[in-house]
């Protein structure tokens, strides 16, 4: 994607903004990467304190910010190097509920904006919930403005005490699918090979393996797609902490599933696919969701508040914690391609609703303006 590149007007400082990134999940850090890239090239001033790996899987300095290493973690040095890098900062902005709370500490006493957008909700269980209701209420209440990727991630932060909460724009950055230029037909053959999925249907998943996910869902669900002649294959792109429980369970009960692991080419896998599941409440804006949507593959889904609002009826939507009706929205479409490609046609168009790049940008820079005051003349 190109920009324009808008410098400053002549003798005024640029905008000095701080993008604030956590871990991050894949969306929050793709989001990140894009708005620096836009706004660098409209001649804002963007620094990324990011943890090193995020940068190198990211590459924010190559879409124009400067890059300051700043760990996941909220111990007193972490908060000192984010505290040092927005010193100079005219508006920060932190992304995620953990990073928005070390900018809040960062600028304990300073009277910097900061903007924070919730990408997800946190989940958590015990004493480690109400530590994290803690912490969206203090980010809530501290924040000039809260964006939040879907309706009820805006709900959530005026309950809990934002003082001006937001839907935001959000875009899926592009290009789709990654890689090289050439014939989709031909990368699709060759990433079915790759997973050996030439003769039979293939099924994705992607999402970081956690309990929030609905992997238990799906692998009972799957059990009754695999009595069908050839058996669908169930990829699932993506890594965590249930990943050697659900290694297990494909391997004890032998069910057509593979485990890839993280994936760098979610494009392709997904455009290579029959059919996309979101079988959980993940996300608030699913990646997979977008990416299949844009690809025109059909996706069956939980319903969620969230996936209604970004799909509308662009997608076979289902009861959550029901395999069953997972099961048979998945084996009635296998059936029934002329649905399949009804379905292709409507996530096109749904898609195509949804915010570009250049006016995810716009709507982030039109907040920034509200919070800062016109800078002085040089």
């Amino acid at each position: 994607m190109s920009h324009v590149s808008s410098p400053a007007p002549h003798g005024r400082s640029p905008l000095r903004t701080v993008q604030v990134l956590g871990g991050g999940n894949a969306g929050s850090s793709a989001h990140v990467r894009s708005l620096t890239a836009g706004l660098a090239a409209r001649g804002v001033r963007v620094t990324v304190c990011a943890p090193h790996d995020a940068e190198h899987a990211y590459d924010f300095t190559g879409a124009g910010a400067d890059h300051v290493a700043v760990p996941r973690s909220s111990d007193p040095g972490s908060v000192a190097a984010l505290r040092a890098a927005c010193a100079d900062a005219d508006l920060v902005h932190a992304h995620g509920l953990h990073a928005s709370f070390r900018a809040v500490l960062a600028l304990s006493g300073r009277r910097t904006p900061l903007v924070v957008t919730w990408h997800n909700r946190a989940y958590a269980d015990g004493a480690r919930a109400h530590l994290l209701r803690l912490l969206e209420r203090r980010v809530a209440r501290t924040a000039s403005v809260v964006l939040g990727t879907s309706s009820d991630l805006v709900d959530r932060a005026r309950r809990t005490g934002a003082r001006d909460a937001r839907l935001a724009a959000v875009s899926l950055p592009g290009p789709r699918p990654a890689g090289p230029p050439g014939d989709p037909d031909r990368t699709r053959s060759k990433v079915r090979a790759e997973l050996g999925a030439v003769e039979r249907p293939l099924l994705m998943a992607v999402g970081s393996l956690d309990r929030h996910r609905g992997y238990d869902v799906l692998l009972d669900a799957a059990h009754r797609w695999c009595r069908l002649d050839p058996a669908p294959l169930l990829v699932i792109a993506g890594e965590g902490p249930l990943r050697p429980a659900l290694q297990r369970r494909i391997e004890d009960e032998e069910l057509p599933v593979r485990l890839l692991g993280p994936r760098d080419d979610v494009g392709e896998l997904v455009a290579a696919a029959d059919l996309a599941l979101l079988p959980g409440a993940g996300e608030a804006r699913p990646v997979l969701a977008e990416e299949a949507l844009h690809a025109r593959v059909p996706l069956v889904a939980a319903l969620t508040g969230c996936v209604r609002e970004l799909v509308g009826d662009a997608a076979e939507l289902v009861p959550r914690d029901d395999p069953g009706a997972l099961a048979d929205a998945v084996v009635r479409l296998l059936g029934n391609p002329v649905r399949r490609a009804a379905l292709g046609e409507l996530g096109a168009r749904q898609a195509a609703t949804w915010p570009t790049e250049d006016e995810t940008v716009a709507h982030v820079l039109s907040v920034y303006d509200e919070l800062t005051q016109p800078r002085p003349w040089g």
